[in-house]
């Protein structure tokens, strides 16, 4: 028999609240606060597809309006959140054993706009679609694993098509890195003061 993790929902319940707090001063309107939560909520529901509209439906609201604008246009530092979710798994899940998982996921997608999008290999669809690629940073140890970090990549396509970048939002003062490689990687975690072994995983 498989054994499992048992999670007493009132100690969860606990501990989303005080992430939600943690993060809370990090948006300027009390709307944009309370929907953080309940997209946090959904994208963790069992929804079967998980985007603007369902996550929208299923808090009870008629349009995914409010979503797309909390992702899209609302005032808010996603740096700023990010590095409050880090402190916070750190302090939760660190573990002298814990590795780095370094992933880079697909998000097959329609149209042309969309920051990143070109026809490209995707391991979500296991062929050559067009996608959006992010690669994401996830800190795993015997006390649980969390994602602590993301990248958006953007080929070389858009990166050398100027007034592309500007009409999808990325301005002048938008820099772009290569990918640095997972040593490199590794020793900037550690300088952070991360707890983390050389043994990390590139997913």
């Amino acid at each position: 028999m498989a054994a499992g993790h048992s999670v007493d929902p009132a100690r969860w319940q606990e501990a989303f609240e005080i992430l939600m707090g943690r993060i809370a001063g990090r948006f300027a309107r009390v709307e944009p606060r309370r929907r953080v939560r309940d997209l946090v909520l959904g994208l963790l529901s069992d929804l079967p597809r998980k985007n603007c509209w369902s996550i929208a439906e299923w808090a009870g609201e008629a349009t995914p309006d409010g979503m797309q604008y909390l992702l899209g246009r609302a005032k808010w530092d996603a740096d700023r959140v990010r590095d409050d979710v880090r402190e916070y798994v750190l302090e939760h899940l660190r573990d002298e054993d814990a590795v780095l998982v370094v992933d880079e996921t697909g998000d097959v997608k329609k149209g042309t706009h969309t920051v990143g999008l070109q026809r490209q290999y995707t391991g979500t669809a296991g062929r050559i679609e067009n996608a959006q690629v992010a690669v994401y940073l996830v800190y795993a140890s015997a006390r649980g694993h969390a994602a602590v970090d993301r990248e958006l990549y953007i080929p070389r396509s858009w990166t050398c098509d100027a007034d592309r970048c500007r009409a999808a939002g990325l301005g002048e003062s938008t820099v772009f890195a290569t990918k640095p490689d997972l040593g490199l990687l590794l020793w900037i975690t550690a300088r952070k003061s991360w707890t983390v072994r050389s043994r990390a995983i590139a997913a």
